[in-house]
């Protein structure tokens, strides 16, 4: 399989991680499955319709979804030859771009192309005729430009500063203090959150810290597993491992024992 990353432009960094692009061998078009860990973003992922199919969990995607948070793993499965793009938003992209309540796609997805449609845009059909990888993801960034000039209204500030302030502490930020630094109750500030990323402020934590861990774990920056948890803030090494299986669907030990990621978050199972 070969595996590309490429840069959003620069006016869309803002709501855009990364793009990413997956082909397999043109002779490669057996079954293959994978499994997706919680990383607290949502994405874009595009099929080409021909090529093959993909499978979450047993039940056949859309060649073009828009998914949620996930807030657990879950088993993802493609039949016949890979030609993929996708891409990582950031956390509140789907309210921030499309101005979906993002609590609604949390653990699921929609048909990207039908939502397209209600703005005019026959997306399937432009990304699928596109020259390409570079001219599908030209197609895909003038959708998502041409969605953001329709926007009126502004970030909101209050959510903007919760978001980075539990990803720059790597979730052990203080949510009391966040709140009180908002001047937002409890329910206001929950709702507020959910509403722009689509979980709990206390989960969004709690999946940041694992992906602290998890990045410390595939860097090999530790001597034990205990060395991780005492890092990350978790009580012990049990609690860290227990948080571990929840969002990755294995143990830290059997993580390693897995083969390389094919794309972050993403893991190819050999069955």
């Amino acid at each position: 399989m070969q595996f590309q990353q490429i840069p959003p432009p620069d006016h869309l960094k803002a709501y855009i991680r990364t793009f990413w692009a997956l082909e397999s061998d043109a002779a490669d078009d057996t079954s293959k499955s994978f499994r997706t860990m919680a990383d607290g973003c949502p994405g874009l992922l595009f099929q080409q319709p021909e090529k093959g199919v993909i499978y979450q969990n047993d039940k056949q995607l859309p060649n073009i979804i828009l998914y949620g948070q996930a807030t657990t793993h879950a088993a993802l499965s493609l039949k016949g030859q890979f030609s993929t793009i996708g891409i990582f938003f950031q956390p509140n992209a789907l309210n921030a771009i499309f101005r979906l309540n993002a609590e609604a796609l949390t653990d699921t997805c929609l048909n990207l192309d039908e939502l397209a449609g209600e703005h005019g845009f026959s997306l399937l059909n432009q990304v699928s005729n596109a020259a390409g990888i570079y001219g599908q993801v030209d197609v895909i960034c003038s959708y998502i430009t041409a969605l953001l000039h329709k926007q009126n209204r502004d970030a909101d500030n209050a959510m903007q500063f919760a978001l980075s302030s539990i990803i720059q502490s790597k979730g052990s930020v203080s949510l009391i203090t966040l709140r009180e630094t908002l001047q937002l109750s409890e329910r206001s500030f929950e709702r507020k959150f959910k509403q722009h990323v689509g979980i709990p402020p206390k989960l969004f934590s709690r999946i940041a810290r694992f992906q602290a861990s998890l990045e410390q774990l595939k860097r090999n920056q530790f001597d034990k597993l205990s060395d991780i948890a005492f890092e990350n803030d978790y009580a012990d090494q049990s609690h860290f491992i227990r948080s571990f299986k929840e969002f990755a669907g294995c143990s830290p030990f059997q993580y390693q024992k897995l083969g390389p990621e094919v794309i972050d978050n993403l893991t190819e199972l050999v069955l």
